[in-house]
């Protein structure tokens, strides 16, 4: 049995004052409902006891009937309840060590969304509406759904910005996997590139937060002279949010098409196993590490190489790809930053980058073949043994 790939489709409409005061009040819903669930089950948890998501769902109902709640009746139920399935999915992530406590909403930094579920929007002649609205949303559709798909689920949101997307679950039935090839790619992440692959070839780093820098920088600090809680205020801050929506528009925009493009082409795919979250606590190297967006790029590596049938392959973290030489094995025992090409003992001059990338590129092969590799022992340790796995394989204690 053929199963298709599950793809959200996602535009941008302009809705009515009614519409967006609705949508408003569900967001605010939403928020209320997830929070007092949350607060509920900690307390519960508290008390060693384990409330679900069925009796977090009878809780709503109560709710609703008291006069303080009677408010949450007035908008469409489903997105109250696809929030406690959030919650609920939530918890099953935290119990089975894959994420943290679920934590509470924010009025002001959490995302503003509701999910509507087939039951709650119509879309007809290419014109959707939502639960609990009289006229269809005004969406720019930028693309084609698939033909013959109808989406499963439709989730609405509004960012920083203030501007208002929708977008759609449908499975599509165009991507599938690709015929499988013999190629194979080592990708080494940089700041002055910001892939260097193993084939030689270098990818400029458009740096897009730099070149809005000083746009940027005069947002904010007009931000910093309005009154707090003023409406002058709130236009500033949303300045500062276009701002930001443009930087990450363009970069996502340039990472899926070049990750298309590197899953498409390449049968195995061969990366480092970074830990962004602590290079970024380099002050230096912090804003630079953030524009790259590194953990981003990885990401849809990893999601769209099963679409296609490929492999990503991650590489531990400590393996020393760029000391180490790609022509004979020799380790060299100190390479700064700021050295970009080197020559080895055995006369070999290497670019760094092509060099780390090749390296990475062996590695990766040897644990696609034999699950696991070996890197050069270091005096620290006793067997220089490095587990080198694919991400999506589970590690073992």
């Amino acid at each position: 049995m053929t199963t298709h790939v599950k793809r959200a489709f996602k535009f941008r409409f302009y809705p009515t004052d009614a519409q967006a005061a609705e949508l408003s009040r569900t967001f605010g819903c939403v928020r209320k409902v997830y929070n007092m669930a949350l607060a509920a089950r900690t307390e519960a948890w508290a008390r060693q006891e384990r409330i679900n998501y069925n009796q977090t769902s009878a809780m709503l109902t109560e709710w609703k009937k008291t006069e303080e709640l009677a408010y949450l009746g007035e908008v469409s139920s489903v997105p109250l309840q696809q929030t406690l399935r959030h919650l609920q999915g939530a918890f099953t992530n935290f119990f089975a060590k894959r994420a943290r406590y679920p934590r509470f909403k924010s009025k002001r930094t959490s995302r503003a969304s509701a999910e509507y579920t087939s039951s709650a929007f119509r879309l007809r002649e290419g014109k959707l509406t939502l639960a609990k609205m009289a006229e269809p949303l005004d969406i720019r559709w930028s693309r084609p759904l698939p033909e013959g798909s109808m989406p499963t689920t439709v989730t609405v949101s509004r960012d920083g910005a203030e501007r208002w997307f929708v977008s759609l679950l449908c499975e599509d039935p165009a991507v599938r996997p690709l015929p499988a090839n013999s190629d194979a790619v080592g990708i080494d992440v940089g700041l002055s590139h910001l892939l260097t692959l193993s084939t030689g070839e270098k990818i400029a780093n458009p740096r897009h937060e730099r070149r809005d820098r000083v746009r940027l920088a005069k947002a904010q600090r007009e931000l910093s002279r309005k009154a707090k809680g003023s409406a002058n205020r709130a236009k500033a801050r949303a300045r500062v949010a276009r701002v930001h929506a443009r930087i990450n528009d363009r970069r996502r925009d340039m990472l899926h098409k070049l990750t298309t493009r590197l899953v498409r082409e390449n049968q195995t795919l061969v990366i480092e196993d970074l830990t962004v979250r602590n290079m970024v606590k380099n002050r230096t190297l912090a804003r630079a590490i953030s524009d790259a967006a590194w953990s981003q790029l990885r990401s849809m590596l990893e999601y769209k190489a099963p679409w296609y049938g490929r492999e990503v392959i991650a590489v531990d973290r400590f393996f020393p790809s760029s000391r180490l030489c790609s022509h004979c094995g020799a380790l060299a025992e100190r390479m700064p930053l700021g050295v970009r090409t080197w020559t080895c003992v055995c006369g070999t001059t290497h670019d760094r980058d092509v060099n780390a990338a090749n390296n990475l590129l062996a590695a990766g092969l040897a644990v696609s073949v034999w699950g696991a590799g070996v890197r050069p022992q270091r005096e620290s340790s006793r067997t220089g043994q490095s587990a080198m796995k694919q991400k999506s394989l589970q590690r073992e204690p």
